[in-house]
């Protein structure tokens, strides 16, 4: 098995293997997105196999967290009188509709299928999506309500915000690897500085 090895910030040279980390740690460090023209190409699209990778985790994470949190918005609405039917009636409705998309199409195509994802551990979002708090939904307190509706949106802006750093970082790849192709199919390139 290869170990993908690039510099990071102080500008010493580390292994996946020796340190145990977080993938969204990774791509943060300023190392690992600098330098991109010095790249050989399969360090390049690894690098960028790994961003849209992690992409595609998140996107599914941010997915099943706005599917919770349009659960716990009809059920607040239920129980203001705004709605009449009991959550296991209107689910279908709700989860086609959901509440929590972003406005507009997406920019980036966002696979169906469930990605592999790591075993659950620490992560907030781990603790969110682990949450049995569905089961406790009849007996649970307004207040208990809003709390969890308050902790599910706390996390799925900090998702949001490791998904703008991944998008950051897969440009920066995805922009180097087009203009290699450009090169490569001979159309002249101005010089850029890095």
């Amino acid at each position: 098995m290869s170990v993908a090895i690039w510099p990071l910030a102080s500008s010493t040279l580390r292994s996946v293997s020796d340190i145990k980390r977080r993938r969204i740690d990774i791509i943060a460090e300023p190392g690992f997105a600098s330098g991109v023209k010095g790249l050989d190409l399969d360090e390049l699209r690894h690098r960028r196999d790994m961003c849209a990778e992690l992409d595609i985790e998140l996107s599914y994470y941010r997915r099943m967290l706005h599917g919770k949190m349009d659960l716990l918005a009809y059920e607040m609405r239920r129980r203001a009188g705004e709605e009449t039917m009991s959550i296991i009636e209107a689910l279908p409705r709700i989860m086609a509709e959901g509440g929590y998309s972003e406005s507009g199409p997406s920019q980036r195509s966002v696979p169906v299928e469930i990605p592999d994802l790591p075993e659950p551990g620490r992560r907030l979002v781990d603790r969110a999506l682990g949450d049995d708090y569905l089961l406790r939904l009849p007996s649970m307190t307004d207040d208990e309500l809003r709390d969890t509706q308050n902790f599910l949106s706390e996390v799925e802006v900090d998702v949001s915000q490791q998904r703008k750093q991944v998008h950051a970082v897969l440009d920066r790849f995805q922009e180097e690897l087009a203009r290699r192709y450009r090169v490569d199919a001979g159309q002249s390139e101005p010089a850029a500085d890095e």
